[in-house]
């Protein structure tokens, strides 16, 4: 008896635990019961039409005009109710009203008709039962989304119509009686399999929204670090503009980029790189406050949105703190490991006018960053305006170039202090352009690398280096610069091999010399092209050598032949003990590793005694001579006692 009960319960219970069934009901018999009242106020009055001068008018008029309120305010409540939000305690409460209303209106119609029943004749009495059995089944079919409604509504008027026409004796009344109690099974039957469709359904479409948000939510996280994705930020960045341009305030775009994570990742494995991005995550968002949103664009790259921006100061002060927070060391093995952050930023509406302005100028910041000083913080200002208009003017010049015709050499010699020999060239690109004129390397150098278009050069350049050191005497050298892209790939680094092969120059007697930092970009391409190199006959050199990432482990996996000292650490050496000191360590450093090491950057006498007293022995520098064209190189080798200072004598 229990378990009927409670399944008794479970029948007429109002699903309240589960809103979204609730919201679909609701919204099922907004649409549905209008009609329903519709169908049953039109068959009343069909009704009342065939009774009207058979029946007293309390029963043709009075009654039915009571009805009809009832019905009519019903219908126009649920008509006014499609479409219309409400909160689920609110739904609650009008399902639970349309539930109780059930009893007293089916009882209310279904007295009135049996009312009728005894007036008027045979085909008057028909039309009752008519009304009754059709008129019903209409109204629960339009109910049959909140199955108590319904219930109640065909256990109300079929009990009462099987009953009364049962005990009427008449056969054929009798007959419709058992019909209707048939039809009744087989609609309660009908109502209940599709009620349990229909919350299926419900529970389905739930299930299949919770997994479009979920899978909408990962396509806009980072998997990794749990921050907003690439997709996610620029989605966040156009609603943050429109909020700008709406308020008339101030926003920034931040990107950050990783100092020496490439190193780290290589060293300790992807394992490691993968804690220490989730870790550079988790470090970063206590510095975020409500108008600052951040995401990770991919690798180790993550960006930052700044909202209501006061001044520039504030910008510095956030940038200074992120890069300071990254500083530290972190705990990830039994070494801690130390990387960094470069950081770019950009102003919208004072600098930037949309989504990707802002983006390109923040990266263009970001690069100016990581070139001049890392591990620091660059807004983006008018200066950096003029000079990407500038570069922008020089990237559209250099696609169009002949490069074959506008590239030049210069050759700046290297020097054995020890003889005072000039035992190399460094050679030195140099673009004559006919539409900008005479560009300065530092200023198309870095615009080829940051376009791609610096492999473009290489071979043009390196082609006319050779020509002109075939001229020279064999045991003169010649140095030429690698870009990290000419390292980058094994296609790139044959190309380079090839040329220097159709060239018919020794190889012996070139040294390349590529960055550290490009070296610390991809160490495994590095090893290849340096491979690919060496097996060729070529030196090859680590140029700027300390002013990277790279570790002594690092060093032994590469098959070099020289190190060039960074003109940083030359630089008025003679007052500065660090310096002093750091040169000592790296001279030492290449002896051990019986590599020779050049010493770039020096400028005057002091600087060279110095480096002289430190026991080097090759330089090169303005204190010599400045870089020159391929003829004076000749004329350079012919008279090397000219343009060197004397003094070197005295400093051997």
């Amino acid at each position: 008896m229990e378990d009927w009960g409670a399944k008794g319960r479970a029948l007429l219970a109002l699903p309240r635990d589960n809103p979204r069934l609730m919201r679909a009901q609701y919204g099922a018999l907004s649409r549905q019961l209008p009609l329903m009242y519709f169908i049953l106020l039109v068959n009343t009055w069909a009704l009342v039409a065939t009774h009207l001068a058979l029946a007293p008018a309390s029963l043709t008029l009075v009654v039915p005009t009571v009805l009809t309120a009832v019905g009519a305010s019903r219908s126009v409540f649920w008509w006014r109710q499609r479409g219309k939000l409400l909160d689920d305690t609110s739904i609650y409460k009008v399902l639970l009203r349309t539930c109780l209303l059930a009893f007293p209106v089916a009882a209310g119609f279904t007295c009135w008709a049996l009312l009728l029943y005894p007036y008027g004749d045979e085909y008057a009495k028909v039309h009752v039962a008519f009304y009754m059995a059709i008129t019903v089944i209409a109204c629960i079919f339009s109910m049959m989304h909140l199955r108590r409604a319904a219930l109640i509504s065909a256990v109300v008027v079929n009990s009462a119509f099987i009953v009364f026409f049962i005990s009427t004796g008449i056969p054929v009344f009798v007959a419709c009686a058992v019909n209707i109690f048939l039809v009744s099974v087989a609609m309660l039957l009908i109502l209940q399999d599709h009620y349990r469709n229909f919350t299926r359904l419900i529970a389905e479409r739930a299930r299949s929204e919770l997994l479009s948000d979920e899978n909408l939510r990962l396509a806009h996280q980072d998997s990794l670090t749990g921050l907003p994705n690439r997709r996610q930020f620029f989605s966040a960045l156009d609603q943050a503009l429109a909020r700008a341009r709406g308020d008339g305030t101030r926003l920034a775009v931040g990107i950050l980029d990783l100092d020496g994570f490439k190193p780290v990742n290589d060293l300790y494995g992807h394992g490691i790189g993968d804690r220490l991005l989730m870790l550079v995550g988790q470090r970063l968002a206590p510095l975020l406050d409500e108008h600052a949103q951040l995401a990770r664009l991919g690798g180790d790259e993550f960006a930052l949105i700044i909202e209501r921006v006061a001044s520039d100061r504030q910008l510095h002060e956030v940038g200074q703190a992120f890069c300071q927070v990254l500083g530290a060391p972190f705990s990830l093995t039994d070494m801690p490991v130390q990387i960094g952050a470069s950081l770019g930023m950009a102003t919208f509406p004072d600098r930037a006018s949309d989504a990707e302005q802002i983006f390109e100028f923040a990266d263009y910041a970001l690069y100016q960053s990581k070139r001049s000083q890392r591990g620091s913080v660059t807004v983006f200002s008018e200066r950096h305006h003029a000079q990407l208009q500038r570069e922008n003017l020089t990237e559209q010049a250099l696609r169009r170039a002949d490069l074959n015709q506008e590239l030049a050499v210069v050759f700046q010699p290297i020097i054995d202090i020890a003889s005072g020999r000039t035992v190399a060239f460094e050679a030195l690109g140099r673009w004559h352009s006919p539409v900008l004129g005479q560009v300065p390397p530092g200023q198309f150098i870095p615009v080829a690398e940051r376009t791609g278009m610096i492999n473009q050069l290489t071979i043009p350049l390196l082609r006319k280096a050779l020509a002109t050191a075939q001229q020279w005497p064999t045991h003169v050298r010649v140095s030429f610069n690698l870009s990290a892209r000419d390292c980058g790939s094994l296609q790139a680094a044959q190309a380079i091999a090839d040329c220097i092969v159709a060239s018919g120059f020794d190889p012996a007697r070139l040294d390349l010399e590529i960055t550290e930092t490009a070296v610390m970009q991809d160490m495994q391409q590095a090893q290849l092209a340096i491979g690919v190199f060496r097996a060729l006959g070529c030196g090859v050199s680590l140029d700027d050598f300390g002013t990277g990432y790279s570790s002594l482990s690092q060093l032994h996996a590469l098959a070099l032949t020289k190190l060039k000292v960074d003109r940083s650490f030359v630089s008025g050496i003679q007052h500065n003990p660090a310096s002093f000191k750091i040169v000592k360590s790296l001279l030492a450093l290449t002896h051990d590793m019986q590599l020779d090491c050049i010493v770039e950057g020096v400028e005057t006498e002091p600087e060279l005694q110095a480096l002289a007293s430190l026991g080097a022995r090759l330089v090169q520098g303005y204190y010599f001579a400045k870089p020159m064209p391929a003829e004076a190189s000749l004329a350079w080798l012919a008279n090397p006692g000219g343009p060197v200072p004397t003094t070197w004598v005295q400093v051997r």
